[in-house]
């Protein structure tokens, strides 16, 4: 958990209508049925001398790091909004998973639906045509292989709850860490959700290049990728890559 004091520190990116702050894993965004803190208790610190404190553009799971969007003014935060609404936000996730696609890469189109009105946002993987059926759309991508693990970059074209995990689950691939979708067990002690929002391309000028922002990968995907021989560094570059052809 990441004390208040230090919330500012984690900003990646600052103009006048923009926040993009590298997120935690562990850090809720809005407060639960169990309590503790938030991002959302945290947002005053992140005013930077405006009137108001910014908002949430999109949102992370809770234990999801990397990249997240704010916006720091009601007309800012309603152009980010339209943005994502419309899918003109690139977005590129990297992944540990337990397992590897046989091939190189894919895309996964395949519709979503929650598992039942008493399991909160759990979701799973259903045939088109079902009750409730959301469509929902990943490219993905093979960085590295070893080890019964693999390093995945993810470009979400759709954004629905949970999409990657369950994605990922349904292609017989969960991420590591993830206890709702197979990738860890639900006893206490396991490894932290290896899934992260690496980079960020928002088209918020008029006249000019998209804002492209990427977050370091954290301690506890870096640390996993060592064990494997894999070099985090250049695996966050290649991720960054992965989709800009």
């Amino acid at each position: 958990m990441t004390p208040s004091h230090a919330i500012a520190d984690r900003i990646l990116h600052r103009d006048g209508m923009t926040l993009v702050l590298d997120k935690p894993a562990g850090l809720p965004v809005h407060p639960g049925p169990k309590g503790g803190v938030t991002l959302h208790d945290l947002l005053d610190e992140l005013r930077f001398g405006l009137p108001r404190r910014p908002e949430l553009a999109h949102r992370l799971d809770k234990d999801t790091s990397g990249c997240l969007v704010l916006g720091r003014h009601p007309k800012a935060i309603a152009q980010l909004n339209a943005l994502f609404a419309q899918g003109r936000v690139d977005k590129t996730y990297l992944a540990v998973t337990r397992g590897a696609p046989p091939e190189e890469t894919g895309r996964i189109d395949q519709p979503l639906a929650k598992r039942s009105p008493h399991r909160g946002w759990w979701m799973q993987a259903v045939p088109k045509n079902s009750p409730g059926a959301l469509e929902a759309v990943t490219d993905w991508r093979v960085l590295y292989r070893g080890e019964g693990l693999a390093v995945l970059a993810l470009s979400p074209i759709t954004g629905r709850t949970h999409q990657l995990r369950a994605h990922l689950a349904h292609l017989g691939t969960p991420i590591l860490g993830d206890s709702i979708y197979g990738g860890a067990s639900r006893l206490p002690g396991g490894p932290v959700l290896h899934l992260h929002s690496r980079r960020i391309v928002l088209p918020v000028a008029k006249n000019g290049p998209p804002l492209a922002v990427s977050a370091p990968l954290p301690a506890h995907i870096g640390e996993t990728l060592a064990a494997l021989g894999a070099d985090a560094e250049s695996l966050g570059t290649l991720a960054d890559q992965a989709f800009s052809g």
